[in-house]
């Protein structure tokens, strides 16, 4: 079996850790990380409990595959009730966190209750015990994991942890491992530290065996990782130019969100692209990129390692800065270029630096910033409000200003750490958040590619593209291309990648491996792994019931289809631009549509026919 069995249960309240066994008919049923966590998750909290109580839980899980010799198995996710949605929030990251905590002996961590005291979660194999974490506490997470690895001693410990901005509470705080990669969306990184949890230090040295069938499991892995190997996007594309391959591609569809979406194409898109991560500086000659890298057991290595020009103003202070650190995703390099106008590659790489040394999500981060721009343009956000810093669109000073505000937990930074909900609610302007279910949308903009307006509005963690992401099919062309502009058969194609997706998050297994895997690639690996019988089939069946589990969640948190909804401008204001010119995004059309293919009420309910067959209680 892949799984080890094994789950550590911390009781923060009252400083226990317990080991249990994995409940194996729940394995079978939801697989492992994103669906077996939550399956913990909604079986022990209850919906309405506040996120950020005592009563909410923390989980901490692998899958599967996840440490294995598995391509990209190396995932591991963070579950709990999100604080900036109110959503089941499922946050995945990278690195070699999960691999090691996979080693250690453990499949997952569920973390209940709150300290009295600052406490780390220290992890050597079998052993674990709650130490204390005073001396961290109120510092970020890079002072965090050099005091951990200096303690300990040991070079190879992993480290997750928040930074101050959760320690204030900052509703899209992000939990941090190996220093820049991030369980990132939905304020996770609260959640822990409104435990008074700063990190979870892990050291695993058991290894992963027990697979059902190694020869047969050497196999499927070595033939999948051919295909990687040989396909243009995970064996050329990814590597060299990182996710960031599509900040030119996605401008010259007119999808690119501009100005807090007020457009759909950026002028300065090629200053901030990953072609310009390869060019030489002005200034000193170098190109903000060192190279790429990759997680435990990547054979892709799309991450990003930059530097930043010493003499730029953003960190001429800053001698730390001055090396090299993980660099700009396309994600990060939107929100923060793109969605607030800036085009200085140099402010937006020190930004990204922000948030990975102290714990912000750099999409919420970039978009709260945007919506604070717009306030200002509209008059509703004077300077005097905002430390004297005009926040208008292409300001680079006020990019940093606010990151760093948020960082520090200090001033307007305080405001910005809410989210561009309510920000925009607080300054009397709801209009001009980019938001559903209160999480900020990401770097595609729903009039050019529609598939992706009904992706972000039926997300059960708020506004998201990990969930479905139809730009594989509407703009790459991966498993078919279908018209970005056009809303038919979209409800079918949702439907399919939220579906799969949900399975290959719950595998350990990155999703970047879907631009090249179908599940006929994956199955085969599960299926030698694991034990019980895995086709695809089964795979699909468990991403449908994982999907419609955290549907029934949040609907029973008061989250209904009343909430499948996006913001009016990009269903009122057609794009002004690009190909997708005089278009809004066609919603009305699909939602019917897509409830029905769900088997749910016209009103977003799952029916009870469709419960029973996914065998939902």
């Amino acid at each position: 079996m892949a799984w080890t069995g094994k789950i550590l249960r911390v009781n923060l309240s009252e400083g226990t850790l317990v080991a249990e066994e994995l409940n194996r008919e729940w394995a079978d049923q939801y697989l492992g990380q994103r669906g077996l966590a939550t399956k913990y998750l909604v079986e022990e909290i209850a919906p309405d409990c506040d996120p950020l109580g005592p009563d909410n839980k923390l989980i901490l899980a692998t899958g599967p595959l996840t440490g294995t010799m598995a391509s990209t198995g190396g995932r591991y996710s963070v579950v709990t009730k999100g604080p900036l949605t109110g959503c089941v929030a499922c946050s995945n990251s990278g690195g070699f966190m999960g691999n090691e905590l996979k080693n250690a002996g453990w499949d997952m961590i569920i973390v209940e209750g709150r300290s009295p005291e600052p406490v780390y979660l220290y992890i050597e194999n079998e052993h674990a015990e709650l130490l204390p974490a005073d001396e961290i506490w109120g510092t970020s997470v890079w002072r965090t994991d050099e005091w951990l690895h200096n303690r300990h001693q040991d070079p190879l410990l992993r480290i997750a942890a928040v930074g101050r901005p959760a320690e204030k509470g900052c509703l899209y705080a992000a939990i941090i491992n190996d220093l820049h990669r991030a369980a990132g969306r939905s304020g996770v990184g609260a959640v822990m530290a409104s435990k008074n949890l700063k990190a979870v230090a892990v050291r695993g040295t058991l290894g992963v065996g027990n697979l059902k069938d190694p020869k047969r499991f050497i196999e499927a892995v070595d033939a999948a990782k051919r295909v990687l190997a040989n396909n243009a996007v995970t064996g050329q594309g990814l590597p060299t130019y990182g996710t960031q391959v599509l900040m030119n591609v996605i401008n010259e569809l007119g999808a690119l969100p501009t100005d807090n979406a007020r457009e759909v194409q950026f002028d300065g898109a090629h200053d901030i692209s990953g072609e310009a991560m390869h060019e030489p500086r002005p200034n000193d000659g170098k190109p903000n990129l060192v190279r790429n890298a990759g997680c435990f057991g990547c054979t892709i290595a799309c991450g990003r390692i930059s530097t930043i020009d010493k003499g730029h103003f953003t960190v001429s202070h800053k001698p730390e800065y001055w090396g090299a650190s993980g660099g700009l995703e396309y994600e990060a390099a939107w929100a923060l270029g793109a969605d607030t106008g800036v085009d200085d590659l140099d402010a937006l790489t020190y930004a990204n630096f922000l948030c990975n040394e102290d714990g912000m999500d750099p999409i919420s981060l970039g978009a709260t910033i945007a919506a604070a721009m717009e306030l200002t343009a509209c008059g509703a956000l004077a300077p005097e409000r905002t430390g004297g810093i005009e926040f208008r669109f292409g300001s680079a000073e006020a990019l940093v200003k606010g990151a760093e505000w948020v960082a520090r937990g200090e001033g307007f930074g305080l405001d910005l750490a809410l989210g561009s909900k309510r920000l925009c609610e607080k300054y009397g302007h709801p209009e001009l958040s980019m938001t559903v279910k209160g999480q900020e949308f990401p770097a595609y903009d729903p009039r050019g590619i529609q598939g992706m307006g009904l992706t972000y509005a039926t997300s059960n963690r708020g506004a998201c593209h990990l969930r479905s992401y139809t730009v594989a099919s509407e703009v790459l062309g991966i498993p078919e291309k279908t018209d970005p502009l056009t809303t038919d058969g979209k409800p079918a194609l949702v439907k399919a990648f939220q579906d799969a997706t949900a399975a290959v998050d719950s595998s350990g297994l990155c999703v970047f491996t879907t631009f090249a895997w179908t599940l006929e690639d994956i199955a085969p690996q599960i299926d030698a792994a694991c034990e019980g019988d895995w086709d695809v089939d089964k795979l699909l069946t468990v991403g449908e019931r994982i999907w419609n589990m955290e549907r029934d969640f949040n609907l029973r948190a008061g989250i209904g289809g009343d909430e499948d909804r996006l913001p009016e401008r990009l269903i009122k204001e057609a794009a002004k631009t690009g190909p997708a010119k005089g278009l809004v995004n066609g919603l009305d059309k699909m939602l019917p549509e897509y409830y029905e293919l769900r088997g749910w009420s016209a009103d977003g309910v799952p029916r009870a026919e469709t419960r029973a067959r996914l065998g939902l209680s």
